[in-house]
């Protein structure tokens, strides 16, 4: 066998040969692969994705903590040391790089396989027949040869032509730019004129199924499919997330200010004639100080940690920057049904066009029901178990999908020589094609007062809440294929009615999100009445309902003053949800779309938090950021709690190391401008950082305020910034306190200066975190024991190494007692300055948290 296995050109060659060649070609049968010969295919072709899937690989996290710039200098600048015969400066800078990538990779790694393996639990799966029986298979393991069954609501696993199809209609608008679905069947003949996406036999990765069923065998997977790498970007979330977009945003704050310190430091080493290669490792010693290196670390730690949490609460995340977004979740956009409604719909009644009983109705309801191959709906489900009409004398012969415009599902059957188009949808499109009416067994012509007995009938039905389709009929000629423009002069059989349960404590659920600063927005296919029945049940304001066809008129600007105030939308299209979408977003909402049809997608993808659920169809899921096990509006109320504290966890360690780090750096730069020797050997500030990111290591673990979890808070740089500018200079100030005091009172030697500052800077920049961390009062807001433990015991190692062998090698001396009551008051009062200037930022972040 070929070795890299048959390759297919893009432009159609497995169209232009007989079916059975293909067979052939690819070594493949009708009943499908072994397994092994599937894992053999597997392995010599590679998964089948588009692109090669981002690997988090023991050696590539390694590699990528070797590849940070300053690592490498550290390193570089140790082997320099080294040479020059500064042996132990050298061994205590790899010591310490070597401890800090350790750490890093230990916990980073860790927990980023924690979040991959909540994400296999919801993979894409694909049915695909193996070993002679149908399976369900991760999609990435398909290998050309597989035999796969496609149905309505699947998106194309892979590229491959069908054996056999049943009315397949498929969405292929994203290859193509064509909105409305493609027919597709199987073809048994070579077709050398099929080419690309036009071929009617071949369907293509990317894909997905509106209605139909079929078999198909599958003849290019990952980087060979013919539209893979356009399917792939299409479906991938494009723009990144505000909590990406706030990670760099900080990081260039940060760095600039790095860059400014560093030719600082640079730059006074050179006109005060300091020896090179200490003022180079000073001023890297000092970037690494000031850079939070252990950033990307404690974000996906502390993100990795929530995904956890809210798996537990049937909550799962599939990119983990997304928590955030779901944490900071202003608006949420969902349907009625199976939000506040439980989707156990059960039929009603099935009545003839003026409410009367009718068995008719119900033969004619049951047979579309039946014999429609798109997405069964729970309205289909419910008429298939109310009612057991003979339907084996049926035969189908062709089928109109639904689709938004037409609000409607028509099904043409053959009954002896009979041939009937059923038609069943939304009451006012079902009666606007009707001509004639059914009732009592007699036709007779649906003049203006049959049409308005009609329409109050259903308009009655909805006010008690009731879900209504109606059902029609036509006698059809026969033809090779019927369209839309056979669904004309139809005769309105009658309505079936449909009770939808209300959800046990769903109107708690609503009233705790409002309470927690989320908005709901109820968007619904159904019409007014019944919308304005159910939310009234549960507590939301619908007073102001508005229609799709409301919307249709109005601009952008609009819409978004229009959705800001309303909250509920009824007969709205998927189209007009993606707007409501866009125009929120627009005014500075963050808007979370939950959404579980083929239809959502679009809107899932807009959405700042794209949310389905675990029986979604494969469009919606693939789309979705967070994926719910139940639709259960307590359960997404937890995962937005949990990713509010996720949030908040990585900001307490961007507020420390935007604060009192900062002002720890600089002050050792400004230092070197009036002492006679560097603040700090950098071995010094590699080690007294080193123990202060040991410190944070267990901000993940810790408790959150209760009142930071009650309503939603956004990502911005100017806080933090404000932050570092309004408490860094206290740190610097208490810095040039201890310079004072060490110099001029306790007259420090050189090493007894760079451990007095080394104890007093790390004392502050620790113990600050307790303060910090709340924006309650410190005393009764607790941490959590983990962090308690890791700061208290980074302080004590540093405090303890003046009295250790390692001390000279790391030029520090023992310090008298006087120091230590220095110390005790110097960091005292600091902890209470801090506080007090802790309170006037996030007082101001509190009353405008997006500012």
């Amino acid at each position: 066998m070929n070795d890299t296995g048959p390759t297919f050109s893009p432009t159609g060659q497995p169209a232009a040969i007989p079916l059975a060649g293909l067979f052939q070609a690819l070594d493949s049968r009708a009943d499908g692969l072994s397994a092994p010969e599937a894992a053999r295919r597997l392995l010599r072709d590679g998964p089948n994705q588009a692109r090669a899937a981002g690997r988090h690989g023991v050696l590539a996290t390694v590699r990528g903590l070797f590849a940070n710039p300053l690592v490498v200098i550290l390193l570089l600048a140790a082997g320099v040391s080294g040479f020059l015969g500064d042996w132990a400066g050298a061994a205590i800078i790899v010591a310490i790089v070597l401890l800090s990538v350790t750490l890093n990779f230990t916990l980073s790694y860790r927990s980023q396989q924690a979040a991959d393996r909540l994400r296999e639990e919801i993979a894409p799966m694909a049915t695909v027949r193996r070993d002679g029986r149908w399976q369900e298979r991760p999609r990435r393991e398909l290998v050309a040869g597989d035999v796969i069954r496609l149905c309505a609501g699947n998106r194309v696993p892979a590229d491959a032509r069908l054996i056999d199809a049943r009315d397949l209609h498929v969405q292929q608008a994203a290859l193509t730019g064509e909105s409305a679905p493609a027919a597709k069947e199987s073809m048994a003949d070579a077709d050398p004129a099929a080419g690309g996406a036009d071929a009617r036999q071949l369907v293509f990765l990317g894909t997905s199924v509106v209605a139909g069923t079929a078999t198909a065998l599958v003849f290019a997977t990952g980087r060979r499919t013919a539209f893979g790498d356009v399917a792939e970007t299409l479906s991938e979330r494009p723009p990144p997330t505000e909590f990406e977009r706030g990670l760099a945003d900080f990081s260039r704050l940060i760095m600039r200010t790095v860059v400014f310190l560093l030719l600082g430091v640079l730059l006074a080493g050179v006109v005060l004639h300091r020896p090179p290669l200490q003022t180079l490792l000073f001023a890297l010693a000092l970037a690494v100080g000031l850079t939070p290196e252990f950033m990307p670390m404690i974000t996906t730690v502390t993100l990795a940690r929530g995904a956890v949490r809210m798996a537990r609460r049937r909550v799962i995340v599939k990119h983990l920057a997304a928590i955030e977004d779901f944490g900071s979740m202003t608006v949420l956009l969902s349907d009625k049904t199976g939000t506040l409604t439980s989707s156990e719909t059960a039929v009603a009644a099935t009545v003839d066009p003026f409410g009367a009983a009718s068995v008719r109705t119900q033969l004619l309801a049951r047979l579309n029901a039946a014999f429609e191959t798109g997405i069964r709906s729970p309205l289909d489900a419910a008429i298939l178990r109310s009612s057991t009409p003979a339907t084996d004398e049926y035969r189908k012969l062709d089928e109109i999908p639904f689709d938004f415009e037409r609000r409607r599902l028509c099904v043409v059957l053959q009954h002896g020589d009979e041939r009937l188009l059923v038609v069943k949808g939304a009451p006012e499109s079902v009666l606007a094609a009707c001509t004639r009416y059914e009732a009592g067994g007699a036709l007779r012509p649906l003049d203006d007062d049959a049409t308005a007995r009609c329409t109050r009938c259903y308009e009655a039905f909805g006010e008690q809440g009731l879900r209504v389709l109606a059902v029609a009929w036509r006698d059809v000629p026969a033809q090779d294929r019927y369209t839309v423009a056979d669904e004309t002069a139809l005769v309105l059989a009658g309505f079936v009615t449909f009770a939808d349960p209300l959800i046990p404590g769903v109107a708690d659920c609503l009233r705790a999100l409002a309470r927690d600063g989320i908005a709901v927005k109820i968007l619904t296919g159904d019409n007014e009445k019944v919308a304005r029945h159910v939310c009234a049940e549960v507590g939301i304001d619908a007073s102001q309902l508005v229609t799709g066809a409301q919307l249709d008129g109005l601009g952008e600007a609009a819409l978004g003053a229009l959705a800001e105030r309303t909250q509920v939308f009824a007969r709205v299209s998927p189209a007009q949800k993606h707007r409501i979408v866009l125009a929120l977003k627009a005014r500075r909402a963050v808007v979370g779309f939950l959404g579980d049809g083929i239809n959502d997608a679009p809107s899932l993808h807009a959405a700042d938090v794209g949310i389905s659920v675990a029986d979604a169809v494969d469009v919606a899921r693939d789309a979705a950021d967070i994926v719910l096990r139940e639709r259960d509006l307590g359960i997404l109320h937890a995962g937005v709690i949990e990713g509010r504290r996720a949030f908040a966890n990585v900001m307490k360690y961007l507020l420390m190391g935007t604060s009192s780090n900062f002002g720890n750096m600089f002050s050792m730069a400004a230092g070197t401008l009036f002492l006679p020797f560097l603040p700090m050997l950098p071995t010094q500030i590699l080690l007294n950082n080193f123990l202060y990111d040991l410190a944070q290591t267990a901000i993940p673990t810790d408790r959150v305020d209760e009142a930071q979890l009650r309503r939603p808070r956004r990502w911005n740089v100017a806080v933090i910034r404000r932050f570092m500018l309004g408490v860094g200079p206290i740190s610097s100030l208490y810095d040039f306190a201890t310079f004072y005091v060490l110099l001029h009172w306790l007259h420090a030697s050189e090493a007894a200066f760079h451990t007095g500052w080394f104890i007093e800077s790390l004392a502050t920049q620790t113990l600050v975190l307790f303060v910090i961390r709340t924006a309650g009062h410190p005393l009764r807001s607790r941490p959590s024991p983990a962090l308690a433990v890791a700061v208290l015991a980074a302080l004590g190692i540093g405090m303890a190494l003046p009295w250790t062998p390692l001390a000279p090698r790391l030029g520090m001396t023992p310090l008298p007692a006087a120091f230590f009551v220095f110390l005790l008051a110097a960091t005292a009062t600091y902890l209470l300055l801090v506080e007090l200037a802790k309170r006037r930022f996030m007082d101001a972040d509190e009353r405008n948290p997006s500012a």
